[in-house]
C-alpha cells in the first residue's frame, strides 16, 4: 500500500558516504462503532482511498524515494562519488475511538486487527529499505564513463529499473498478504487468547 514515488537525481558538492536512509511519520484517521459490523462499515467509509487501486483500504502508506549522486571526473573519465538514497514514508492507520464502550470480544478482534494492519504498513517500510540499500549499492558500483552526462543517463535508467522492481515486490507482497489474511488473523486472534487466559495480557 502505498502513494506515488517520486525520484530526484541531483548533481552535488562530494561530501561523506551515507547508508540508505528511511524516515517515517505517523499519522491517524478516527474510527467509530461497536460492533464489528459498524467498524468493518467505517473502515470502508474513512479508510485512505489508493489511487492505484481507487479503494479505500484499512491502512496506507506513501514514499517518496530522493537519490542524489556525487560525480567526480578525472583521467578523462566520470564516475560516481557517492550516492545516497532515502525514503520520506508518511503511515496513515485506524485509531478507534469507542475502545471502552464496547465488548471485551470487540475488542479482543480489534486489537488483533489493528496489530496485523500496522505490521503490514511497517513491512512495506522494510521492503523500501531494502530496495533503497540496493539501489544505492547499484549507483556507487556503475563504474566509470567518458562522460558525466552519459554516466547520468545511465544512473537515471538505473534508477527507473530498480524502482519498478521495488513497486513489483510491494505488489507482490499485498498479493501474499490478502491470500492469507484470513487464516493469518484466526491465528493472531488463538495466540492472543491465550495469552489472556494465561494472564499475560489483560482483555
Amino acid at each position: 500500500m502505498r502513494a506515488a514515488v517520486c525520484v530526484l537525481l541531483a548533481f552535488s558538492i562530494v561530501l561523506p558516504a551515507s547508508a540508505a536512509s528511511l524516515s517515517r511519520t505517523y499519522s491517524y484517521f478516527p474510527v467509530g462503532g461497536m460492533t464489528l459490523t459498524e467498524i468493518e462499515r467505517q473502515l470502508r467509509e474513512r479508510g485512505p482511498r489508493l489511487e492505484s487501486t481507487g479503494q479505500r483500504h484499512p491502512g496506507a502508506t506513501s514514499m517518496e524515494f530522493t537519490t542524489r549522486i556525487d560525480y567526480a571526473e578525472g583521467d578523462g573519465y566520470c564516475h560516481v562519488a557517492d550516492a545516497r538514497v532515502s525514503v520520506e514514508a508518511k503511515v496513515l492507520l485506524p485509531k478507534w475511538r469507542d475502545r471502552r464502550r464496547a465488548e471485551r470480544e470487540v475488542r479482543l478482534i480489534w486489537d488483533t486487527l489493528s496489530r496485523d494492519i500496522k505490521r503490514h504498513e511497517e513491512s512495506h517500510l522494510s521492503i523500501a529499505k531494502t530496495h533503497a540499500r540496493r539501489l544505492e549499492d547499484a549507483l556507487k558500483n556503475l563504474g566509470r564513463m567518458t562522460s558525466c552526462e552519459a554516466l547520468a543517463r545511465k544512473a537515471e535508467a538505473t534508477t527507473a529499473r530498480m524502482l519498478a522492481e521495488h513497486d513489483a515486490a510491494q505488489d507482490r507482497f499485498d498479493r501474499i498478504e490478502a491470500i492469507n489474511f484470513e487464516s493469518r488473523i484466526l491465528r493472531l486472534l488463538r495466540y492472543r487468547l491465550e495469552q489472556i487466559e494465561a494472564g499475560r495480557l489483560q482483555p
